[in-house]
Formats: structure tokens, C-alpha cells, sequence
């Protein structure tokens, strides 16, 4: 689903506008980017969890020469689910 998508579903769902929505969801999301920007963890009960984690650094080979390259430490964001978001997912596989 793009972000278009979710904007129009939203919009069908409550009867607010699109371009109302769209801003809604911009500013949803980029609450989101700010806050982990500044290093802040979100949960969203009953959805799941927005973190930061740190990568050790380490090293890596080039395929082409096989020569080690130096990999340094850094900052990903990463996505945890929730129980209940798991569970409604693997419910509409089954």
C-alpha cells in the first residue's frame, strides 16, 4: 500500500478530505523522523514500536578483490511489531 493509498482509505473511512488527510499523515510521519532523529524511541500500543538501534562496527570484504574494508559503527532505525499487530497478521495468512 503506497501512502497514497492509505490517504484515500483514510479519507473513505472518516469522510475528511484528502488533502486534509494527506497533511494528517505528513505530519503523523515526519513526527515520527524528527523524534527518532533526535533519538527518541515511539510505541504505539497495540501496533508496535519505533527504535534505535546501534551496529557494532566491523569488517567486510569486497567481492571483486576480497580485500577487507573497515565497516563503522552506526544508527538504525528499526521496526518491532506488536503481539497483537503479529497476531492479526498471521490470523490473514491462515
Amino acid at each position: 500500500m503506497t501512502k497514497a493509498e492509505l490517504v484515500e482509505k483514510v479519507a473513505e473511512k472518516t469522510g475528511l478530505t484528502k488533502n486534509d488527510v494527506a497533511v494528517t499523515v505528513d505530519t503523523f510521519l515526519d513526527s515520527i523522523k524528527s523524534a527518532m532523529e533526535n533519538g527518541n524511541n515511539i510505541e504505539i500500543r497495540g501496533f508496535g514500536a519505533f527504535k534505535i538501534k546501534e551496529r557494532k562496527a566491523r569488517k567486510a570484504r569486497n567481492p571483486r578483490t576480497g580485500e577487507e574494508v573497515p565497516v563503522p559503527s552506526r544508527k538504525v532505525p528499526v521496526f518491532k511489531p506488536s503481539n497483537e499487530f503479529k497476531n492479526a497478521v498471521m490470523k490473514s495468512n491462515q
